[in-house]
């Protein structure tokens, strides 16, 4: 490994190390990332680019890395069906495979299998690579990813290790209790999808300079696709559901978040989802024009109809983002999140299931807890709401254990079956741990 660290004097080398050290506690293995390389991290390359960085990528340590983390994510088989469990039976094989191929340059990826999942009406398509390849773009990712973290905005949280999507509406409801109340709304058409290749990799070449490793990064971006019958290359994207997706999405917009900051916008990201907080309708218009220019110069699209400016404190104004709805001074759960909470529960409440009640609310409460544990947050009424749906589903199936048809709403089952029955079984009830939450505070 070379690193060509800027001239420094003995203090910032000292202190640079300790920056690095906390570094490398957070994203960078200490295996791969030595503290030489952390130091110079910190202090900055000779002529800003890193050089000689595949030779971390093919080692044996690495790629062991790498397939710890596939095996821990598990998942599904690529298009040559080899399964998590059937590569680690032969891991040490495969692995040694992979570390040649790397180091002689013939290592090529399989194509990627298109399957899809539900998306509101529609359906997103998903990339699926094989697992080998999986662990090759985890160890990429391993080796590169503390160069573009090391300079990503505060404001981006989506993919980053430490950071999640609380953590991005902490901000968001910062800023609006400091009186940033105009928010542009921003939707990227599409974003996984368009990224353009040729633009994405000059942004990666920008840190990097290692000819061999940009080629790789290169071919995991042409890796065929797969769907059924059909192969074919595409010219732009990168595939949702990919290792090394997540960083490079983060990697082009990252200009976008620098633009917006030097602009004094407030933007916070999560991947392609973002919302800009001003203090006036004026800001707000401005802040929209600017990321209009930028998508539109980077070859991205705002949605049409999903991109707005508003006043949140306003009926029929507001904005959605992670999930939630804020709205007239309130945070909502949004629609769609609610939908898919109820699809959720008559599946597991289906009134031909043929289960007892016991094991429905023990199949009910691991979903009901996570769902309560991030949408806490929501207003009261929701919680209530959600809770007279589940116990409507439990009436309905004991109706029908009882070879009683109905929806479990009639007043004869409120009183055979009251709430504190499902209490006494053990069902999570929302609005009664928020009830117990706010009265100790």
């Amino acid at each position: 490994m070379r690193v060509e660290a800027s001239p420094v004097s003995e203090t910032t080398r000292r202190d640079a190390s300790a920056l690095g050290s906390c570094v490398q506690r957070k994203f960078a293995p200490a295996p791969i990332w030595t503290e030489a390389m952390l130091a110079a991290l910190q202090i900055g390359v000779k002529g800003g680019k890193w050089h000689s960085l595949i030779d971390k990528v093919s080692r044996l340590e690495t790629l062991g890395l790498g397939w710890a983390q596939v095996e821990r994510n598990a998942g599904a088989a690529g298009v040559d069906r080899m399964s998590v469990e059937r590569f680690a039976q032969a891991r040490d094989c495969y692995l040694a495979e992979l570390a040649r191929a790397l180091r002689e340059g013939s290592y090529r990826p399989q194509p990627v299998r298109r399957v899809y999942i539900p998306k509101g009406k529609g359906q997103r398509p998903l990339g699926i690579p094989a697992v080998k390849d999986r662990v090759v773009q985890a160890a990429l990712k391993l080796v590169i990813e503390p160069i573009f973290e090391h300079e990503f905005e505060s404001r981006s949280f989506g993919f980053r290790q430490g950071l999640g999507c609380k953590d991005a509406l902490r901000e968001v409801d910062r800023h609006l209790k400091a009186g940033h109340f105009w928010v542009v709304d921003a939707d990227l058409q599409s974003y996984f999808d368009t990224i353009p290749h040729a633009s994405l990799l000059t942004k990666v070449g920008n840190r990097i300079a290692d000819g061999r490793l940009l080629e790789l990064v290169q071919r995991f971006l042409k890796q065929d696709i797969m769907e059924d019958m059909k192969r074919w290359t595409p010219t732009s994207g990168s595939p949702q559901g990919a290792v090394i997706s997540p960083l490079l999405a983060n990697v082009y917009l990252h200009e976008l978040d620098v633009e917006m900051r030097e602009a004094g916008s407030v933007m916070v990201r999560y991947a392609d989802d973002a919302v800009v907080l001003c203090r006036s309708r004026e800001e707000a218009e401005s802040a929209l024009a600017r990321m209009h220019a930028w998508v539109s110069a980077n070859g991205l699209t705002l949605h049409p109809d999903k991109t707005h400016v508003g006043d949140c404190r306003v009926e029929g104004q507001g904005f959605e983002f992670l999930g939630y709805r804020f709205e007239a001074g309130q945070r909502w759960v949004r629609k769609k999140s609610l939908m898919s909470l109820r699809d959720r529960i008559r599946a597991k409440t289906k009134r031909n299931g043929g289960h007892s009640v016991e094991c429905v609310i023990a199949s009910l409460n691991p979903t009901l807890k996570g769902w309560y544990g991030y949408f806490k947050h929501a207003h009261r009424f929701t919680f209530s709401s959600i809770d007279g749906f589940v116990r409507r589903r439990l009436r309905a199936m004991l109706r029908r254990q009882k070879h009683r048809p109905g929806q479990g709403r009639c007043l004869r089952d409120h009183k055979q079956w009251p709430n504190a029955f499902f209490a006494d079984l053990g069902l999570f009830t929302m609005s009664e741990v928020h009830r117990s939450a706010r009265q100790s505070r």
